[in-house]
């Protein structure tokens, strides 16, 4: 029995003196001015500075108003888009050429700053803007260089058998072609099944999509062998927030305003 109390009270000896040490500890952190409290100001310093170091929230701030003109290698302002592609096409060319769908005037396919040609005099050249078009009516790539200081075409250049990316027009004429084209029948039963209701137009359906080049294919069918001087798309479409539909095998020629099929 007495083993037994001598053991109890060694235990709660022990404890007495840790609760002394801790609370020591205790109260030297507390104690301003001596060795203990400075090296826990140290400590509260340091947490604070590792604070303060933390990202604050972000702020989300208005972008920067646009000026009406760009400089140096800047991007086309939205100003000098539209200049460039107003000044660029004639009365001429808008009466003799033709767009992807058959209407007056040529299919705009991109607008972008042009490379500057180094000045002889070494002043920092004139920004300029490169207007490109397509010409249904004539299966040509007609290129337009519009200097943005004067608002003049400084040059015009008309090329064959050339064909550049798509514009987001010549996808959706494609893919109103494909789903009108008897070709186009497991596109529209494909998205009945995804969606429950009909296909009706190119709305219903994000698209994206390439210039059909025959080149790349072993077989080619005789209805797409004018490809590369027509102007032939192959469309990729899209449930909108639904699944692909694989349409890879059919080739539209806008030119000719037909659907064919590969193998």
């Amino acid at each position: 029995m007495r083993e037994i109390v001598r053991r109890h009270l060694g235990k709660v000896v022990a404890g007495a003196a840790v609760a002394a040490t801790a609370t020591a500890v205790l109260v030297g952190v507390n104690l301003p001015g001596s060795e203990s409290g400075g090296s826990g100001d140290r400590q509260a310093n340091a947490a604070a500075a590792k604070q303060d170091a933390i990202a604050k929230d972000g702020v989300v701030e208005a972008a920067p108003e646009e000026g009406a003109k760009g400089v140096g290698s800047d991007p086309l302002t939205d100003e000098e888009i539209e200049r460039a592609e107003k000044a660029s096409v004639s009365g001429q060319m808008r009466s003799s050429a033709r767009d992807v769908e058959g209407d007056r005037g040529p299919q705009l396919l991109s607008t972008n700053l042009s490379e500057p040609e180094p000045s002889d005099s070494g002043a920092a050249p004139q920004r300029s803007a490169e207007v490109v078009y397509y010409d249904y009516k004539k299966d040509a790539v007609i290129t337009k260089t519009v200097n943005l200081e004067t608002g003049k075409v400084d040059d015009t250049a008309t090329t064959m058998n050339v064909q550049p990316p798509p514009s987001q027009e010549e996808l959706a004429e494609g893919a109103r072609l494909l789903i009108a084209d008897p070709l186009g029948k497991g596109l529209k039963q494909d998205f009945k099944h995804a969606t429950g209701k009909a296909l009706a137009g190119p709305d219903q359906l994000q698209l994206s999509g390439m210039v059909f080049r025959k080149e790349t294919v072993k077989r080619v069918p005789s209805s797409l062998d004018a490809c590369g001087k027509h102007r032939c798309l192959q469309v990729v479409t899209k449930v909108k927030s639904g699944p692909w539909i694989d349409t890879r095998s059919l080739v539209v020629d806008l030119s000719t305003r037909t659907v064919g099929r590969l193998g």
